[in-house]
């Protein structure tokens, strides 16, 4: 099976979709090669950076599942090769 390196980017508005937010992540934890938070206090939102190694289809229906969570913005960036 081919698989991509992606990086998705989420910043979080709404902290009461972290629980789902986490859970989401939780499902695809054979795929994520790490993640990186950084809570921006002053403006009440977090920063979510996390690192993938998987099939297209399934950042795809990762990033789905986070952007389609209240309050949860997300985009991501795959590698050219």
């Amino acid at each position: 099976m081919e698989t991509r390196l992606a990086v998705i980017a989420i910043i979080v508005d709404n902290t009461d979709s972290v629980e789902r937010l986490n859970g989401v992540l939780h499902e695809y934890r054979e795929w994520i090669l790490g993640r990186m938070g950084i809570p921006y206090r002053q403006k009440g939102r977090h920063i979510i950076s996390v690192a993938v190694d998987a099939p297209q289809q399934a950042i795809s229906a990762l990033s789905g599942k986070i952007g389609a969570l209240p309050g949860v913005t997300t985009s991501t960036v795959y590698s050219k090769s």
